[in-house]
């Protein structure tokens, strides 16, 4: 049986690394929920945190690696394993290029390329999380989505520290191969960017990010968007002959639009609720559950399915 105190000594031998035992997963979550973890460690050290995971993984605990805790669903009796986050956050910018740390936060990529008059980020403003999962998730806002500024990706395959070009990384919407590989750890990315005027680009950036706050406010304890939008051309048939041509944007449909045809709007569980105003949009009114966040999701699919014969998916992951 795995020993965690042996484990943990072993840890503490790792320079660099942060260690920490029954942490509450809530802290690390935007929901704000989740129980504890029997053991937490984070680094800016590539090293290090390679060294962390072996270790972990050598001692036959379960073994979960975190990013910005934005999209995660933690149980609420938390994780009996090994927590383990990268948090190497360095920018740089040289000759329209971006180099990124995964443990950068998105909004901050998207501010250091605008300072530096670089073009192309800027639609990706206000969207929560860190810059690696922008990159597993291929996160984008407004026609656009990050991957279409990836140059290359440095990640962690479990034996070595690859690279692979943006071909490879096989990006489409919101999916990558880091998706299909959730053993893979991104650690960093480099992005080809356009000259532009600073100025302008700032104005709309904060455009977009005064819309967003309007409907997932910095405070709100939530994930943004629940659910993928959908595909056009990848729906039933009998489904996409209900869907008014005014609901399509870039040949996507809107989740939201599935849900306000069921009544999302204003379900509640718990403290769990669903928003007034975007039925895509669930939120911890502070005392939430992930058993009742669980629960809710589980009945709007449901609810989709029995109407339109589809199935939702989900852009949160679950843990524990």
């Amino acid at each position: 049986m795995p020993n965690t105190e042996e484990t943990h000594a072993r840890l503490a031998g790792i320079p660099n690394l942060t260690i920490s035992e029954g942490a509450p997963l809530s802290r690390y979550t935007r929901f704000g929920i989740g129980g504890p973890a029997d053991l937490y460690a984070e680094t800016e050290s590539v090293e290090a945190f390679i060294a962390a995971l072996a270790v972990a993984r050598d001692s036959g605990i379960e073994t979960m690696v975190i990013g910005g805790g934005t999209n995660l669903i933690v149980s609420d009796d938390g994780f009996r394993g090994v927590v383990l986050r990268y948090r190497a956050d360095r920018l740089l910018a040289a000759n329209g290029r971006v180099c990124a740390d995964a443990g950068a936060v998105l909004q901050d990529l998207v501010d250091f390329a605008i300072a530096h008059g670089l073009k192309g980020l800027e639609t990706l403003a206000g969207i929560p999380g860190s810059v690696g999962a922008a990159i597993y998730g291929n996160a984008g806002a407004y026609g656009h989505s990050i991957s279409e500024r990836v140059v290359k990706v440095r990640f962690y395959d479990g034996s070595e520290v690859r690279v692979f070009d943006n071909q490879e990384c096989r990006f489409h919407y919101r999916e990558s191969i880091f998706k299909l590989h959730k053993e893979w750890i991104i650690f960093s990315t480099e992005l080809r960017l356009d000259p532009a005027d600073g100025a302008a680009l700032r104005q709309a950036a904060d455009e977009i990010v005064k819309i967003r706050n309007e409907k997932f406010p910095v405070t709100m304890k939530c994930a943004g968007s629940i659910f993928k939008n959908l595909l056009l051309a990848e729906l039933p048939a009998t489904a996409a002959a209900e869907v008014p041509a005014s609901a399509v944007r870039e040949g996507k449909v809107p989740a939201a639009w599935f849900l306000e045809q069921v009544g999302a709007k204003g379900l509640r569980r718990g403290d769990i609720h669903v928003a007034s105003y975007h039925a895509n949009l669930i939120y911890n009114g502070g005392a939430g559950t992930a058993a009742d966040l669980r629960a809710m999701i589980a009945e709007l699919k449901a609810r989709v399915r029995a109407r339109f014969g589809l199935e939702l998916e989900e852009e949160v992951q679950y843990v524990g």
